[in-house]
């Protein structure tokens, strides 16, 4: 199994919104992956709620079958849709995979 971990800081003025919106919109569409991605176990999002310049925004925390699935979702439509999103709203990204 392989835990997929990324962490976004958003941009002071989003493009879908505010950005309580902007991150309520990447959340939505992030957690409803699993249904749509094979391989993909599991996708949970946090939105922080700790004020501090060294905080992200957002923490997607997410499990897939094996490698092949993290490379298999990763070029995934549905997983490229939601990225559409994330990029014009986050200035800055952090992540980390490892395998269980």
């Amino acid at each position: 199994m392989v835990t997929h971990i990324v962490m976004w800081k958003l941009r002071e003025e989003c493009a879908d919104g505010t950005r309580a919106e902007a991150a309520a919109l990447i959340k939505a569409r992030l957690e409803a992956l699993p249904a749509l991605v094979d391989g993909l176990i599991s996708a949970e999002v946090g939105v922080n709620f700790t004020e501090s310049d060294m905080a992200y925004d957002l923490c997607l925390y997410s499990t897939l079958e094996s490698r092949a699935a993290l490379d298999a979702y990763q070029i995934h439509p549905a997983h490229l849709a939601v990225k559409e999103i994330v990029h014009r709203n986050v200035r800055e990204r952090a992540v980390c995979d490892y395998e269980l």
